[in-house]
């Protein structure tokens, strides 16, 4: 395991891939950076995180040879990686919102971001980017984001929240995921938000929709139960989760 620290960078997903693929970087390779000025969600989102404040980090996982119609996976052990992290440190209500977000009761905490590179029919590596809201109190354009000092009451060694996370990753992703499958998806769900309960969901950009959340197939799409009873399935594009 390689960590470089940066003071500052547009995006460590950027320079992770940049750095890639000017030589060969070793498996785990992290990069954080103390301010991250172009930082990116989901679907080209911006990432809004004061500097000197929170935790962002890039990890390269190479040799994972999961089927490309499986890299959910990739989301599902990431996701409950830094959710046992968390617990660590007593975070309250911890959740994940479809697709990639950590939430503590109805706040975003964190946000997770992974570019696949493929080869085949198989993912060869991954670039698993991370944001999680430490010792930030104040959020100019995120009404529904908090921090673990928000929730908790006092400020976190950076460090601890940083290491816990990593050495969580690395464990959970040195096994052989695909074995674990099920086993993963059960306690995905059993952390999924608002699985089992009517909510309301936005498709086609403005149309509001009531359904209950059945689960995530392997592929990653949301399994939802229709007022009439049917049962559909949404990517990631096609569909919003309202708070």
């Amino acid at each position: 395991m390689q960590i470089i620290k940066l003071d500052a960078t547009e995006s460590t997903n950027t320079y992770l891939k940049e750095l890639s693929a000017k030589k060969e970087v070793q498996d785990f390779t992290i990069i954080t950076t103390k301010n991250q000025t172009s930082g990116r969600g989901q679907l080209n989102s911006k990432w809004e995180s004061e500097s000197g404040k929170n935790l962002v980090v890039s990890m390269l996982k190479n040799k994972i040879s999961i089927p490309v119609d499986r890299l959910y996976l990739m989301n599902v052990c990431v996701s409950l990686s830094i959710l046992n992290s968390l617990n660590q440190f007593n975070i309250p209500d911890l959740k994940v919102k479809w697709p990639n977000d950590i939430l503590s009761g109805n706040f975003k905490i964190g946000g997770i971001l992974i570019e696949n590179i493929i080869s085949g029919s198989k993912i060869k590596r991954s670039i698993i980017g991370f944001g999680l809201n430490v010792n930030q109190s104040k959020f100019k354009n995120a009404p529904n984001a908090s921090s673990l000092k928000t929730i908790m009451g006092h400020s976190f060694n950076l460090d601890s929240v940083f290491y816990a996370i990593i050495t969580n990753l690395h464990q959970e992703l040195n096994r052989p995921i695909l074995t674990f499958e099920n086993e993963l998806y059960k306690r995905y769900h059993s952390q999924l938000y608002k699985i089992g309960v009517k909510s309301n969901f936005i498709i086609n950009k403005d149309e509001i929709i009531a359904g209950v959340i059945e689960g995530v197939t392997t592929n990653g799409k949301l399994k939802l139960k229709l007022e009439n009873g049917s049962l559909q399935e949404f990517g990631l594009k096609e569909i919003q989760i309202q708070y």
